[in-house]
């Protein structure tokens, strides 16, 4: 018999899962039941049984069986309950499996009992029947642990770990990801004992996953990578094959996608080569995820249709239709979606009760709502979106009695708040907020706090439409609470079942802004304005968060407030119809300047000043940057005259992160003309020395040769001897600089500044933010691991990153987070970046020149950069166009 081994593994994050619509082989569960940690531990306890038949008629071959046995054994109650739950007939494998169970304990058969109630264990877990499911596992775990106090065998110490590994299983489902981990790593220690191989490489994937859950991607990247050294001087098999999707899968979670698309594709040839339907459709699921996630629509249609024609059970076809369902909806192919409405409405319909049946027809509901709201948007209020009301209520009505029936309040949570969406959307307010309300009842009683905030979310959004302010901040707000205790499990949601942070968590934050500060209220008190001011702040973190896929402010922060008397922070807030700027100067209350621009005007004309201002022969800039100024400075003008600031800071999130500040035009001058610009991803910043109270010594690292299929930069050669030739210092140039001589060069001397001018992209994503060395190429978490040793505790840290000659990715509108993320991550208090990539000659320049105005006139690093910029302004050879000086920004502390 093929020995099929893999857990089946589902986030505690349900909430997470059951409102992404995309679903994996990881996620849905059954599949990896179909995997084989069933099968590989019932053929411990009968004959051994072909799994050459599992995508036949599971019902019919389960009635053969019941037809043909005369007196049955227990051997044959574990093999029609194999059946039964192959097939989801969950409540009647428990029946046959706690008969069997019973039987061998009369029998005295202890291991056999044992490894029976491990199943029984998995069935419950099937059930939602938590409570069941754990007394089964530990019954069984006892009675192996009383046999390991004698002499045992191999076989015995084979169950056991097996065992664990379902221990395991069910430990991370109950969202315990620390107790699973470990759990799994006993099960590991004990496959080498055995010098078990396979069952060592089966197990350690299961660590993996639980890495992953605890958001140790890297972790989890490291020990697959190694994992697969080890397969590839192994013939194929399905370890292999599944070894190879699970790196592939934490490979697209990276986002590091074309290597996913590669790896993937070895495990899919891998599987068809040895027959094995489930491991070909889950390897077409995840290489459909892929190319989804890669903007590559006909390919993901394409392998999601393919993974239905191969799915060897009736289950994961149905999970793979669902994905290419939600996938047509939301790519407005609304001709093809209704054609297969129908098909998972039917198959749906035959269901047994399961956890997993549920789950489907939430998540089928979820999408006809989207089907719904998109007919209505497009045609208005029609009957053709309104048509599908009933049939969506009565399928979420359906799935709220199965809920009730298999005991599982968060599933009726679930299926509650997603009725009470579509009461929402029918603009049934009051149902709506019964339906709401029922469901965060239900999800605070059983401490589900990772599914709260969505409800909380909702709640907010209907007060508000009925006209209960106070309520509705008050839902808001907690929904924000919510969002800020789960950070560190938000982040740790792998991608194919990840939030979408723009459309699931970004607009809590600015909707609960939109409530403080409503447009009829021009005295707002001053604290509502912290109120809001903190909101954003969060969402900053929330957005760095998401960015790296980690908890990433850890340091010990000091107010922005208080590091200037001369500066003021400005916090430009982008809300649905009107521009927000919350303002602080020196020693005085926050004040409040609202712009009234529809939020579709502003980010179009924000991203048409984007566009424009590279294009170097070109004015096609100046009446848009006239019109930001207006809208963001021309304000609060008056104010900063009058207050005497000598430098603006500024706190950008969305779009605006993406527009040099200095740029702005008032029609007669450039904002940098008037004052030194800063940037900040937040409220807070790390403590720093100013640099003219140090005795500054640099490290200058580039490259001026091509290399890795970017151009050469031949004036970092003379950039880089200038530099030196006014600070002390080290420098590492062309096959010189590589990782290890930077690191080396780091660790052995503490250098205030770390200049590097080499090639270098920043992204919304972090494996997309990253510089070239000789030999490799550095993403922001690998520089962070690599500037480790300015570890934020010692006390000479690095107080200046710059990276000349990096620009934004083009066509990611999100791109300058990378940069506020190299900012945070990298362990510099400040940092100096380009939004674009300049030209060579004026990079060198103008850097040059911030180097002399930084040694010789003792000025504030933003100062040094206003200095240098401006002389390149008024450099005739550049023509004064903001396309040479504009993209250079400092952000960080700017003393």
């Amino acid at each position: 018999m093929r020995n099929k081994w893999h857990l089946p593994v589902r986030s505690k994050r349900f909430s997470a899962l059951v409102r992404s619509q995309r679903f994996s082989a990881n996620q849905w569960g059954i599949s990896w039941l179909l995997l084989g940690i069933l099968t590989a531990i019932l053929c411990i306890v009968i004959s051994p049984v072909s799994a050459t038949g599992i995508g036949q008629p599971e019902r019919q071959k389960t009635a053969a069986i019941e037809t043909t046995t005369v007196n049955p054994s227990p051997a044959d109650w574990v093999k029609q309950g194999r059946s039964f739950y192959e097939t989801g007939q969950y409540t009647n494998a428990v029946e046959l499996l706690q008969k069997a169970a019973q039987a061998y304990q009369t029998q005295g058969e202890t291991i056999k009992q044992a490894t029976v109630l491990s199943n029984l264990s998995l069935a419950y877990q099937q059930l939602g029947l938590w409570s069941e499911a754990n007394d089964a596992i530990s019954q069984s775990l006892t009675l192996l642990q009383t046999q390991s106090n004698r002499e045992v065998s191999t076989h015995h110490l084979n169950v056991l770990a097996q065992s664990l590994n379902i221990q395991g299983r069910l430990q991370l489902n109950q969202g315990q990801a620390e107790q699973a981990l470990a759990t799994w790593e006993q099960a590991t220690a004990l496959y080498n004992q055995l010098g078990d191989k396979t069952g060592k490489i089966k197990s350690q994937i299961n660590q993996a996953q639980g890495m992953q859950v605890l958001g140790m991607h890297r972790r989890a990247l490291a020990l697959l990578k190694q994992i697969r050294q080890t397969l590839d001087n192994q013939p194929d098999s399905l370890t292999k094959a599944i070894g190879l999707r699970s790196l592939g899968e934490v490979l697209q979670f990276v986002n590091d996608l074309p290597q996913a698309r590669q790896v993937l594709a070895e495990s899919l040839q891998i599987a068809r080569q040895l027959q094995s339907p489930p491991d070909i459709s889950a390897a077409l699921l995840s290489l459909a995820n892929t190319a989804r996630q890669q903007q590559q629509i006909e390919a993901a249609l394409d392998f999601y249709q393919q993974a239905i024609t191969q799915a060897p059970s009736p289950l994961i076809e149905l999970g793979a239709k669902l994905n290419q369902l939600s996938l047509l909806i939301e790519t407005g192919n609304r001709q093809q979606a209704q054609t297969l409405i129908p098909q998972i409405q039917s198959q749906l319909n035959r269901l047994p009760i399961s956890e997993q049946g549920i789950t489907f027809q939430i998540n089928f509901g979820e999408s006809l709502i989207k089907l719904a709201t998109s007919v209505e948007t497009r045609h208005g209020a029609s009957r053709h979106g309104a048509s599908l009301h009933p049939d969506i209520a009565q399928i979420l009505t359906t799935a709220i009695l199965q809920a009730e029936t298999l005991g599982s309040q968060r599933l009726q949570a679930y299926a509650l708040g997603t009725l009470g969406h579509l009461y929402e959307q029918t603009n049934q307010l009051q149902q709506a907020q019964d339906l709401t309300q029922q469901a965060l009842i239900k999800t605070q009683a059983i401490e589900a706090w990772d599914s709260l905030y969505p409800w909380q979310w909702q709640l907010g959004r209907l007060l508000k439409q009925q006209g209960d302010t106070q309520g509705a901040i008050a839902a808001y707000q907690g929904a924000v609470d919510t969002l800020q205790s789960l950070r560190s499990d938000l982040v740790a949601v792998n991608s194919n079942v990840q939030y979408s942070f723009r459309e699931q968590v970004e607009p809590i934050y600015r909707q609960l802004v939109e409530l403080l500060l409503p447009e009829d209220d021009t005295q707002t008190s001053p604290e509502r304005l912290e109120q809001a001011r903190h909101v954003i702040e969060l969402l900053q973190v929330a957005e760095l968060d998401n960015f790296f896929q980690a908890d990433c402010i850890t340091a010990k922060p000091v107010k922005i407030d208080t590091i200037d008397q001369q500066a003021a922070v400005l916090y430009p807030i982008i809300l649905s119809n009107r521009l927000e700027t919350i303002v602080h100067l020196p020693n005085q209350p926050l004040r409040r300047y609202t712009t009234f621009v529809s939020q579709t005007e502003l980010q179009s004309t924000l991203e048409d000043l984007r566009q424009a201002l590279p294009q170097r022969t070109s004015l096609r800039f100046l009446p848009l940057a006239r019109k930001v100024y207006d809208w963001i400075i021309q304000p609060v003008a008056a104010d900063l005259a009058t207050s005497e600031v000598k430098t603006l800071v500024f706190v950008l999130n969305g779009t605006l992160r993406n527009i040099p500040m200095g740029a702005l035009h008032d029609g007669d001058q450039y904002l940098l003309q008037k004052y030194a610009i800063a940037l900040t991803p937040g409220l807070e910043l790390l403590e720093s020395t100013p640099l003219t109270e140090q005795q500054l010594e640099v490290l200058t690292a580039g490259l001026s040769e091509s290399r890795q299929d970017f151009s050469a930069l031949p004036n970092v050669k003379t950039e880089l001897q200038q530099i030196q030739s006014l600070m002390p210092g080290k420098s590492l140039l062309n096959q010189e600089f590589t990782k290890s001589t930077l690191k080396d060069a780091i660790a052995n001397v503490s250098f205030p500044v770390v200049h590097l001018a080499t090639h270098g992209q920043f992204s919304s994503e972090a494996e997309g933010t990253f510089i070239i060395t000789w030999d490799d190429r550095l993403n922001v978490n690998e520089l962070s691991s690599l500037l480790k040793t300015t570890d934020l505790r010692q006390t000479n840290p690095i107080e200046l990153l710059v990276l000349s000659a990096c620009e934004t990715a083009k066509g990611d509108d999100r791109a300058a987070l990378g940069l506020a993320g190299v900012a945070v991550r990298a362990g510099a208090r400040s940092t100096i970046a380009t939004l674009w990539l300049v030209d060579d000659q004026t990079t060198a320049d103008l850097m040059v020149k911030f180097y002399q105005v930084l040694t010789q006139d003792k000025v504030s690093k933003a100062e040094a950069l206003r200095r240098a910029q401006l002389l390149i302004l008024q450099d005739p050879k550049y023509r004064k166009h903001p396309y040479f000086w504009t993209p250079f920004v400092l952000v960080g502390n700017w003393v």
